[in-house]
């Protein structure tokens, strides 16, 4: 029998709340590259660990640091002076049963076909990749020899999950996912790929304070600087406006009739290039901002303030072992779940706790606080519990999809 806890929470929905605050950083922001990258790294080599010998193996490449480069910036394009540096570390296994895997390899060749892939004007092959992946501990990694479908957990920790994103939650979210999108960046090519958004609202006023660089070669003058940003700025404002609309009719009157933004705060006409956001390649990793793994979005591709958070960084971490990723994901899948299923439910949290080297599926304690809407009536303690239930019992298959990337964590 699992430990399964279901209780109702007194409390107010995040969407009912005066003061709301919600960032996401985006596709090129330093902290966002590093989480993607080790990322992929790690279904990379699950892939691998799979087509060679039928299992995955101990790893975890949750530690990566950015290094910052150099830049000379101008208008009509500048150039890269110094690289940028990629630091992948922690642990892999390398040997298994006398056959080597290239781990080094697999890791470079993945951060360079990510960059590539994504960020439309960094030189991949520029880029210094520094590679500190070591053997595992023998104890931890016994943990992958001991046989079973569903192993031990590696770690006793803890993770929280919620259910439903709110208004603004999505409005954030959407509005960085539309800028970074292809669409968007044909049409505005000068748009950089360090989009960050932190959005604030105030009883029913929303107000999005978006970082976007503007590409130094599409940049004539500080005159069109200004005049391309506040074209996308109007951009912007018109889609928050009708995304609030499609919003308005799911919630109550919580996000007001047109949400308003402001872009890049800091530009101070008159100042030349130091008084503008721009850079060479769409990111700022390239001169001004070192980023790092776990410093990002939560899993569910936002920084919620209102919200209890896990403390853990998924990304990078093995899915078949590691609480810190598998525990996280899945706290956000059973909140959703039972959002989804369980009647009168208006806001769900879901809490998991392991104990190292006790199976996966067999929590300390799984619970679900409940907030339940306005003069529901009946007992939803049982068909929440289910739903919990059968999460854990297919936690294998749950692992599996976070083995093949098809769950993001960022």
């Amino acid at each position: 029998m699992r430990n399964i806890v279901i209780e109702e929470l007194k409390a107010s929905e995040v969407y009912r709340q005066k003061v709301e605050v919600v960032e996401r950083k985006g596709l090129g922001h330093p902290d966002y590259i590093c989480d993607a990258i080790m990322e992929q790294i790690s279904v990379n080599l699950c892939q691998k660990y799979l087509e060679t010998f039928g299992t995955i193996l101990h790893h975890n490449i949750d530690k990566g640091m950015l290094v910052a480069g150099e830049v000379e910036g101008k208008f009509g394009g500048g150039k890269v002076t110094g690289p940028m540096r990629l630091i992948i570390g922690d642990r892999a296994t390398f040997e298994y049963e006398g056959v080597e895997i290239d781990v080094s390899g697999i890791a470079v060749n993945t951060a360079k076909e990510w960059l590539s892939e994504k960020l439309r004007f960094v030189d991949a092959e520029s880029v210094i990749y520094q590679v500190e992946l070591k053997k595992g501990s023998a104890e931890l990694t016994d943990i992958f020899s001991r046989g079973g479908k569903v192993l031990g957990a590696n770690d006793t920790s803890a993770a929280v999950g919620y259910a439903p994103l709110s208004p603004v939650e999505r409005l954030v979210l959407e509005t960085e996912r539309y800028l970074n999108s292809k669409g968007f960046k044909k049409e505005y090519p000068e748009s950089g790929e360090d989009i960050k958004v932190m959005g604030l609202r105030n009883k029913e006023d929303v107000h999005l304070t978006v970082a976007a660089p503007l590409v130094d070669r599409y940049v004539r003058s500080e005159e069109d600087y200004f005049k391309k940003k506040m074209e996308l700025h109007d951009r912007i404002e018109e889609f928050t406006a009708g995304f609030a609309e499609k919003e308005r009719a799911e919630f109550e009157a919580c996000i007001c009739a047109r949400p308003t933004a402001s872009l890049n705060t800091l530009d101070m006409p008159g100042r030349g290039m130091e008084g503008i956001y721009t850079t060479v390649t769409g990111t700022s990793a390239e001169d001004a901002d070192c980023g790092e793994v776990g410093r990002g979005n939560r899993v569910n591709g936002i920084i919620p303030l209102n919200r209890p958070v896990s403390s853990e960084a998924a990304a990078g971490k093995n899915p078949v072992s590691h609480i810190g990723k598998i525990y996280n994901l899945l706290s956000h899948r059973i909140a959703s779940e039972i959002y989804r299923e369980v009647p009168d439910v208006s806001e769900v949290y879901v809490w998991l706790l392991s104990e190292i080297g006790t199976p996966i599926d067999q929590p300390q304690i799984a619970t679900a606080q409940l907030i339940m809407k306005k003069g529901a009536a009946g007992d939803v303690e049982k068909e929440a519990a289910e739903v919990i239930e059968k999460e854990l019992e297919n936690i294998h298959s749950f692992s599996m999809e976070l083995a093949a990337g098809k769950r993001p964590v960022c």
